[in-house]
């Protein structure tokens, strides 16, 4: 499938003094992100604003806090002065929560257990925070989600190993059949998806760790669902994949490998060295593995929106993570080693130490974490579009001084060498005949707007963020940094009767609300 390729070669790190960049105007946006206000739960880079459910008869929001392991209810009645009104402490069921998801009333709290490695919970509340029920899910439930009808509740199950990989749980998606009501739930009622069955992979995903088995390499991420509700499609981050899996028989319908970005057709900036971003391209590839995943309907056809942040498998026990210039390179796949691996080029860029090796130990073609991009797919799981390399091109236009930052360093080119802008969390809000993307990047921070009303021929549309590279982020100055979830609210759900963007910040502890308008 062809990807979406924008002008090649370098781009000069452009200074605050650029006529070109200061002061060349550009068109409004059809789409406006009003920042209403934002509620602090807690510390700089604690993760403690991460996920949010809502609530519309109570005007709710329920946010992950991994501060305290728990659930923060803020009340939205008045979106510009949210206020915590309660929290529902979960140290009883478990460590800590890792996703909440809401339906009619009902709130679904995915929480790991104290050992990690072990069967984690599904615990249900109703809208005040009270108790209704409990059952036993796959190991480290990373994500929860209800099924559009609320019929089903899922778990993506992702079974990270411990820290030294001596034990290393099988990946799983916990299917939950809330009939007759989720007051009446027992262990009957979950059902699990596993990979057991599979004794292949198909082209274009990957294993992480030499030697696992499938079952266990593969770690269930984030989910969507098909427009009829009976598909659930759930990214394989690490493993570049997608598993679909039918929710009538809980099982694994098939996998999907997403392939490889072509970065030699594709650019970016590939080092944190030097004073000049150089999107360019190069003789690398990179893997989507995406992290959040959403899903519209167009034509009666479901597609399929990620947000493709990157992750290497890296741990104590086990890592393959190494810069490019510790690579050895074939020299006939790589004639001009020397001069990639210079740190100013690739060679300070982050790659897997795994892959693309032959025969000799050598390496023959380079494999890089994350594609710094949105992707849309359609319903058989094939690349529609991609934004190529236009993350990096509009951040370096808009914030040339704080290009491809990190969160404590405001500085250029911090996360070059890594996954850039990383994408990590999408949303989208559909008004009329028209459909928009938002998607968080984790890393510079802000939103990305795109029109993906046509999913082969989508338009940008503006980039917004809140954050304050000059404030002091450890006193809670540098507004909201590093997007971990967003979410719409819909307008006939809000409580202005206008839509709403919600942004969890995991860095930055904060709840962002927006109102969302077309001009």
């Amino acid at each position: 499938m062809m990807l979406r390729a924008l002008t090649l070669g370098a781009v000069m790190l452009a200074t605050a003094a650029s006529p070109l960049l200061a002061q060349t105007p550009r068109p409004q946006p059809e789409i406006a992100l009003e920042f209403l206000g934002r509620f602090a739960h807690g510390s700089f880079n604690k993760s403690a604003a991460e996920i949010a459910a809502y609530d519309r008869a109570t005007r709710r929001l329920f946010v992950v806090n991994g501060e305290t392991g728990g659930i923060d209810i803020l009340d939205i009645r008045n979106p510009r002065t949210p206020a915590r009104v309660g929290q529902i402490d979960l140290k009883r069921y478990g460590a800590a929560a890792n996703s909440v998801a809401s339906h009619n009333g009902v709130i679904a709290v995915a929480v790991e257990n104290a050992v990690r490695t072990d069967p984690g919970k599904a615990v249900f509340f109703d809208a005040q925070g009270r108790f209704l029920s409990q059952v036993t899910v796959g190991a480290l439930p990373d994500m929860i989600a209800f099924s559009p009808d609320g019929r089903w509740v899922l778990t993506a199950n992702e079974g990270e190993p411990n820290a030294d990989y001596t034990i290393d749980p099988e990946g799983s998606v916990s299917v939950i059949d809330t009939y007759p009501g989720v007051r009446n739930l027992t262990q009957r009622n979950v059902r699990t998806a596993d990979f057991r069955s599979f004794t292949s992979l198909p082209a274009g995903m990957r294993i992480g760790k030499p030697g696992a088995t499938i079952a266990q390499d593969l770690e269930p991420e984030y989910i969507a669902f098909s427009a009829d509700g009976k598909t659930a499609v759930v990214t394989l981050q690490e493993n570049n994949g997608l598993a679909i899996i039918d929710l009538d028989t809980a099982t694994v319908r098939r996998l999907v490998g997403l392939g490889y970005k072509d970065h030699g057709i594709n650019g970016l900036d590939a080092s944190d060295r030097g004073d000049r971003a150089q999107i360019r391209t190069w003789p690398i590839f990179g893997m989507y593995q995406p992290d959040a995943i959403a899903s519209y309907q167009v034509g009666g056809r479901t597609f399929y929106i990620t947000a493709n942040e990157g992750d290497a498998r890296d741990y104590r026990g086990f890592s393959e993570e190494v810069r490019i210039a510790d690579l050895k390179l074939d020299p006939r796949a790589f004639p001009n080693a020397a001069e990639l691996q210079r740190p100013e080029n690739l060679g300070r860029l982050r790659a897997s130490s795994t892959m693309g090796v032959n025969a000799q130990g050598l390496h023959e073609q380079i494999y890089v974490f994350g594609a710094r991009s949105m992707s849309i797919w359609d319903d058989e799981g094939k690349l529609v579009w991609d934004t190529g390399e236009e993350f990096e091109r509009v951040t370096l236009e808009r914030l040339p001084q704080q290009f491809n930052a990190d969160h404590q360093r405001a500085g250029a080119k911090a996360r070059s060498d890594d996954k850039g802008p990383e994408p990590e969390a999408v949303a989208i809000w559909s008004t009329g005949d028209r459909h928009y993307a938002f998607i968080g990047l984790e890393r510079i921070s802000g939103v990305m707007i795109y029109d993906v009303t046509n999913p082969r021929a989508p338009r940008f549309i503006d980039y917004v963020t809140t954050r304050n590279f000059a404030g002091n982020h450890e006193q809670g100055q540098a507004g909201d940094l590093g997007p971990e979830g967003l979410m719409v609210i819909s307008a006939q759900d809000s409580p202005t009767g206008r839509p709403l963007l919600v942004m969890l910040n995991e860095v930055s502890g904060t709840t962002a609300l927006f109102e969302i308008s077309r001009r």
